[in-house]
Parts: C-alpha cells; structure tokens; sequence
C-alpha cells in the first residue's frame, strides 16, 4: 500500500494531467459530433483489428480439424455425384448404393519413372481393396494396386502399364487412356476412330466400359491429336486436369457391385 502511495506522490503531475486530458476529451466528443463519430470509428478500427488477429490466430490452430471436415463433406458430395443420387441426400450411407467413397490422404508420390505408385495412408482396415479407383477433386488418378493393413499403393495414370477407359464428354466415343512417358502433364487417349470430330480443348473425362471408375469423372482436355491414317485411328494428347506433382487428398472409389460383375464375365468367358 505504501509502495501505491509514493507511486501517487512520485508521479502526481502527470496522473493529474493525464486525468485532466481524459476528462477534457470527453467533454470535447461529448459536445461536438464530429469529434464523437471520429472517435467512435477509431476505436471500432482497434477493437476490429484485435478481434481479427485473434480471429487469424484461432483460426490457424483449427485449420487440420477444418481440412479433415471440408474433406469428409466433399467424400459425400462425390459420393452423391457417383451415386446419382443428388435428390436424396438422406440416402448417402445407405447399403444399396452402387458406390462407396473413402477419403485419403497421399504419403509418397512419384511421377518422374516409367511406371510411377502412390502410397496412401487408408488400406484394409479401412475398407480399401485391390482395383478400386482412385480420384481428387479435379481429376482421376489411379487404380488401388497392392494393400496393407492400414496403407495402400495406386498405379498412378503416370504409369506405362495403366490403361483406363475413357471417352470424349457428352459423346459415346470410348478408348483407351495410356501413358508414352514423356510428360508427367499428359497422357494419350488411343482408339478414337477417325470420323469423330475432335476440337482443341474437348473434355476427357471416364467411359462407361469399366468396373472401376464412375462415368464422366473429370481426366483433363485435348491438347494435340494426330491421324493414323494407316490404322484410321486418333492419337491424342490429354493434358490432365490433376496436378500429379501435388497431389495430398484423394478419394478411393469402391463400386459395390464390381464382384458380381466380375464374377458373371468370369463364368461367362469360361463357359465358352
């Protein structure tokens, strides 16, 4: 208490002219509008700015919870879209749809060899099996190859053994997507017949001649094609929509009703 008094007496002058100053500007803003609509935006601009760099700060030590959620609603949105169930939202973790979506993120990632893999970090126990479809939410981007309990490896579209189904969008012209190894942004669509009119910049996007990827998942746009004239057959450059160097969240595509399908084609090639 003694240690408050002699601060007091210390510094009496300058507390009584900061108490003065205090009590004339309120005096001032109270009197004059002009000098209360100034002082009011003032301190709206303090209080603003301090309560948005807490904003700022709040919000950056929630931004792997808010990813994991953005993640999880766009899991349904794909697996509304590949459902085609849009009217039924109510419908998304129902058994009888014909797809079911697993949400992942990439842990290693090549695009640079002939026959490039991607490991994600979902594998058996969280429902992911060999030959599901892999996609982002821009393009496709493989196919599930091996597993392991908890992780799995993609045949990246970067690869010279992968070969998708895929057509030009809004037509029922189908071939076969392919890798010449050349370019990490391109890939080739073989078997386009020659009677086909094709334009620079048409959207690739997945056939319907697979067991594995939906129809009309996004692949990229045309950006050169060539005439074989010998075999009356386009070759085609696509330029993928994925940015393969920069993949981190991606979306495992499980259709449900593959194994029948399998199955059936199994008993039917071999009862010929």
């Amino acid at each position: 208490m003694q240690q408050i008094i002699n601060f007091i007496i210390r510094y009496k002058n300058l507390l009584l002219y900061l108490l003065l100053l205090i009590i004339s500007l309120g005096f001032t803003i109270n009197a004059h509008s002009y000098h209360r609509s100034r002082f009011l935006n003032s301190a709206n601009w303090v209080s603003g700015s301090i309560f948005q760099t807490s904003d700022n700060i709040t919000t950056y030590f929630q931004l792997g919870a808010e990813n994991k959620k953005l993640l999880e609603e766009n899991r349904k949105l794909r697996l509304l879209l590949s459902n085609r169930q849009i009217k039924d939202t109510v419908a998304i973790d129902s058994a009888s749809l014909h797809y079911k979506i697993i949400a992942g993120r990439v842990i290693k990632n090549s695009y640079a060899n002939p026959r490039n893999y991607i490991t994600i970090d979902k594998g058996e126990d969280q429902g992911i099996g060999e030959d599901m479809g892999v996609i982002t939410a821009t393009g496709i981007l493989g196919i599930i190859e091996n597993t392991s309990a908890n992780f799995s490896t993609v045949q990246s579209i970067l690869n010279i053994k992968s070969n998708i189904n895929a057509k030009i969008k809004n037509t029922n012209h189908f071939g076969s997507l392919v890798w010449n190894a050349k370019d990490y942004n391109t890939v080739q669509l073989m078997d386009i017949p020659r009677l086909v009119q094709l334009n620079i910049g048409d959207t690739i996007v997945t056939g319907a001649m697979s067991s594995i990827f939906p129809e009309n998942i996004p692949i990229g746009v045309i950006k050169k094609f060539d005439l074989n004239v010998q075999k009356s057959f386009y070759s085609i450059d696509v330029a993928l929509f994925n940015d393969m160097t920069g993949i981190k969240n991606i979306y495992v595509i499980n259709n449900l009703e593959r194994p029948e399908i399998k199955a059936l084609e199994s008993e039917t090639k071999n009862g010929q």
